[in-house]
């Protein structure tokens, strides 16, 4: 059990008697020695006739033993700025533990003729895949023990987990480095045996009808773009390739429909999809076009009776809903079911026998409608709170009146709902239980708007601890990602709460580049707008700042690739609006990394940030990239994490990141560079090691705003 600490920092008295109130909080430990110092070996880079020259390309090296040297020295430098933290940092630790169920077990849910859950264990990093055949009073089998699969592993990630329709055989997929190069695996369910049938770089997969054919994506091993195709029928040597993506902006990825009629192929880019099909009955079959890619055109399908259900942005920016019949389900014979509401973006459709559910965003905020097939009545499903995130959850079932869904807040542990249909009641599964002493009335979440350069009003979700005074005197962390329309829902966290109960608010700013408010907010922060994404975040902070939350000296943020580069672009603008920054996995490198082909993910990036091939677009991201953007000038104290194998943003872009930092910046506050080096974009696989890592970051923003008891 957590033992709450004594002290309780809600005011500007509790906080000025830690020191928070002072400049000089934070200050780098006067023993702590010198930070270790980048070598210069210039590189000159001529693009459109502008000439860059780079000092620190050299530590995109990664197999040198003198940049592996680097790494281990900045990693020891961090842990020794940090040492004197030991002791918050094993105190923040125990608490974040102390708000974990260590065992529990997650809401079991149908497929086929079993219900399938996992369980954790205390003391064990991962989770225990379990099934019972029928009900939950038959026996239990565990048919996957992650921890088992870790066993002398640095990193164990599961990535798919798909049983055969008659429940005998699991095909998995498994990542020990966290480089996202998953293994696929099949094993016999009947008895435990792993079958001689696996491949390498898998990034889905699916069964088809017969339970004996498996179809599969692999990804390229240079670029690491899902690009092949591939069906497998067990027992094989070899696999047949079905299908090569030619597109370098496309990637593919395969499924198949909930009703288990098709598999579904779909090649897309990031603004633009096809898909293909086959009968998942008849694995043999070609692969038919649902209807022809064209630029800008993005269309999802799904499947239910003899029709594919369709959702697609032609003629509606925030998608309408099609039908079309399965023998000819080309645009000439799609007929309109759910017509195109500016004001909400319908996000995805699942089709069921009856229904058709709607994951949709409307003024922010997350709504799921179900829609009455033969009738046309619409339902949306209430929820209580005026801030809160809610999502569609395991639903294999086809045919059925009952619909699983996902609810939280930042106040409201994770839940689990089974809406009727037909009644419209929700019925509470389970909710995630916080021991520790968590009481939600002794929380306050609410939503406040900032308003941007240009008159936009930008919407931020805040959590705090209940007697919150607004002036000013209160520590704040404020996180922001802002790009390829992901939208951040303001969900719980209970490795939060250590945070929240040491009078810190934690807020969310919901810049454009996210999806929140459909897809004109999207396309408001991207390409020839990204600049926008910075500035959203820059008039939020301002606006917190106004309105007496908090103040620059109490406001640290906080943002992981994507919104690494947020960091980074907001630090280079504004350094003295933020106290401190956590820049996580930092997409920061952005003109060298767009310009390299070779890169992981490039070319698909296209579309998000523009070709700097083209000079347009490579003058404009010569404006904000947060590396080439670094100056003379004070920064923030600074936490920069990066893991070795990365694939998403390579390890050098954080790295070039704070050596051209160290070289340039005009002040003397902390400049950290934690490296991780068994883990990938994500960070530690086992649930433990994580909140470690949590630890780390809350320890270094409270060291900076003097809350270190």
């Amino acid at each position: 059990m957590r033992t709450f600490l004594g002290l309780i920092c809600l005011g500007a008295a509790c906080l000025a008697a830690t020191g928070c109130g002072s400049r000089r909080t934070g200050e780098l430990p006067s023993d702590v020695g010198s930070a270790p110092i980048a070598d210069k070996i210039p590189k000159t880079i001529t693009v459109h006739g502008d000439t860059r020259v780079d000092n620190y390309f050299w530590l995109r090296e990664k197999e040198n033993p003198k940049v592996i040297d680097y790494l281990k020295a900045e990693d020891a430098y961090a842990a020794k700025v940090m040492k004197p933290l030991d002791g918050l940092q094993d105190k923040l630790f125990k608490e974040m533990v102390g708000h974990v169920k260590e065992t529990d077990q997650s809401a079991p849910y149908r497929r086929g003729d079993y219900l399938y859950y996992s369980r954790t264990e205390a003391g064990k990093q991962y989770a225990i895949r379990c099934r019972r055949k029928g009900s939950l009073t038959a026996p239990e089998e565990v048919i996957l023990d992650v921890n088992q699969l870790a066993t002398g592993q640095k990193f164990m990630a599961l990535g798919s987990f798909e049983p055969s329709d008659d429940g005998n055989l699991l095909a998995y997929t498994t990542d020990n480095t966290g480089y996202r190069q998953y293994t696929l695996q099949v094993k016999d369910l009947r008895t435990g045996a792993l079958l001689p049938d696996h491949a390498e770089r898998v990034d889905e997969v699916v069964w088809a009808a017969d339970n004996k054919t498996l179809f599969y994506v692999t990804e390229d091993a240079v670029t690491k773009r899902n690009d092949k195709f591939f069906r497998h029928t067990l027992g094989r040597d070899t696999s047949d390739l079905v299908y090569t993506e030619p597109d370098a902006i496309f990637d593919i990825g395969v499924d198949r429909t909930r009703d288990g009629a098709f598999i579904l192929l779909e090649a897309a880019s990031k603004t633009s999809t096809e898909v293909r099909y086959l009968p998942a009955s008849n694995p043999l079959s070609p692969l038919a076009v649902l209807q022809p890619r064209e630029p800008g055109h993005e269309y999802y399908a799904d499947h239910g009776g003899h029709v594919f259900y369709i959702r697609t942005n032609k003629g509606a920016t925030n998608f309408r809903v099609v039908t079309a019949p399965d023998t000819a389900p080309g645009e000439a014979n799609w007929k309109e079911l759910i017509a195109h509401r500016p004001e909400v973006k319908i996000e995805s459709i699942d089709a069921f026998a009856k229904h058709l559910v709607l994951s949709e965003w409307e003024n922010g905020l997350q709504q799921i409608e179900a829609v009455e097939l033969a009738g046309g009545h619409r339902q949306r499903i209430k929820f209580p709170e005026p801030v809160y995130a809610a999502t569609l959850a395991e639903n294999y079932v086809f045919d059925t009146q009952t619909v699983r869904y996902a609810y939280q807040s930042l106040v409201t542990p994770a839940s689990v709902y089974d809406y009727d249909l037909g009644s419209g009641a929700a019925t509470l599964v389970k909710q995630t239980e916080v021991p520790g002493g968590f009481d939600r009335a002794n929380y306050v979440s609410e939503r406040v708007f900032a308003t941007a350069t240009d008159g936009v009003k930008i919407p931020i979700s805040l959590v705090y601890r209940k007697g919150l005074k607004k002036d000013g005197s209160v520590p704040m962390l404020l996180y922001g990602y802002g790009s390829y329309g992901v939208s951040i829902p303001p969900t719980f966290s209970s490795a939060r709460l250590p945070l929240l109960d040491r009078g810190v608010i934690y807020a969310i700013a919901h810049v454009r580049g996210g999806g929140e408010l459909g897809e004109p907010w999207r396309n408001a922060g991207r390409m020839m707008n990204k600049i926008t994404t910075f500035t959203d975040f820059i008039a939020s902070a301002e606006y917190l700042e106004k309105e007496h939350y908090t103040a620059s000296d109490r406001m640290a943020i906080q943002g992981g690739s994507a919104g690494g580069m947020l960091m980074g672009a907001v630090s280079n603008m504004r350094p003295e609006l933020f106290k401190a920054v956590i820049a996580q996995v930092p997409f920061v490198d952005v003109l060298n990394s767009m310009l390299d082909a070779e890169m992981p993910l490039t070319t698909a990036e296209y579309i998000e940030w523009g070709n700097p091939n083209e000079k347009p677009a490579y003058d404009y991201m010569a404006r904000y990239s947060p590396y080439d953007n670094v100056k003379a000038q004070q920064y923030p104290a600074m936490l920069v994490k990066v893991s070795y194998n990365d694939s998403q943003v390579g390890y050098w872009e954080g790295t070039k990141f704070t050596a051209k930092l160290r070289a340039t910046k005009t002040d003397q506050n902390p400049l950290l560079l934690k490296v991780n080096f068994g883990a990938g974009h994500g960070g530690a696989s086992g649930r433990y090691d994580a909140l470690h890592e949590s630890a780390f970051n809350w320890s270094f923003v409270l060291w900076q705003f003097g809350l270190t008891q």
